[in-house]
């Protein structure tokens, strides 16, 4: 199983993961044209996607989902609950797979189990992607963490997680007062220090790679995040820092 990053942050967020026949897109929140580039950069086209998972239909994450699916004939999977919050023509799309957001499916040789979580959307979720050996967790978009999250992304052998922001350079911030609250939330996003939290929560043994993600370039700094990620990390995992213009290149869980 191998995973990678077309561009994670407010301004636009995709992720592949691929295992045996089958390359999964998760969100996608850049214009199609744009979205071919950054494949390219990843040695891949539109046509080796088999199917898009969205996890809610907030711009960055949604906003081209409909276009590219329907453009290139991909399997689109979402809960009915994002449906009807994107308000989409999508519910007339032959490719359309609408998901229980507590029941596990396959997409090919993936397990993908959806994990509900607490965020400002209709029925949002991230996921879990297992293959025969391997476990991948996403988690993004996310306020607050509850037991049922920090126990299904216990064991991993990669972690994609946000650590959206720091809370005083949030609140130091020009975003406006209910928009600072609303980050802040608890359906808002995690910031450091809750990031943090989870991790050294987590069976540490197993995790291979970590990838903070859906970092702010507003409310947040690289060094800043890094102080709060890297003390409470053990040495077994490599760190990496997703980028709203290069995502992240593949890493590859073997």
């Amino acid at each position: 199983m191998r995973f990678a990053s077309l561009g994670s942050g407010s301004k636009g967020n995709a992720t592949l993961v691929e295992y045996g026949h089958h390359c999964i897109m998760i969100d996608c929140g850049f214009s199609i044209k744009d979205c071919v580039k950054r494949l390219q950069r990843l040695g891949k086209t539109p046509e080796d996607i088999n199917a898009i998972l969205v996890t809610h239909e907030h711009s960055d994450h949604w906003k081209g989902v409909l276009p590219f699916a329907m453009r290139y004939d991909i399997d689109v999977y979402i809960t009915s609950g994002c449906l009807k919050g994107a308000n989409s023509s999508l519910s007339v799309y032959s490719g359309l797979k609408l998901i229980d957001s507590h029941n596990s499916f396959k997409v090919g040789e993936i397990e993908v189990k959806p994990v509900p979580v607490p965020h400002d959307a209709r029925e949002p979720v991230q996921y879990i992607l297992s293959s025969a050996q391997h476990r991948l967790g996403i988690l993004t978009d996310l306020g607050s963490l509850t037991p049922y999250i920090l126990e299904q992304y216990h064991q991993c052998d990669g972690l994609v997680i946000e650590a959206n922001h720091d809370i005083n350079l949030l609140y130091a911030g020009d975003y406006p007062k209910f928009l600072k609250d609303r980050v802040a939330s608890r359906w808002g996003h995690l910031n450091n220090s809750q990031t943090a939290s989870l991790i050294k929560s987590i069976n540490q043994q197993r995790l291979k790679f970590l990838v903070i993600a859906h970092i702010s370039q507003s409310n947040n700094d690289i060094n800043t995040v890094k102080s709060e990620i890297e003390k409470v990390v053990q040495d077994t995992a490599l760190i990496h820092y997703a980028t709203q213009n290069n995502g992240f290149d593949w890493l590859h869980l073997t």
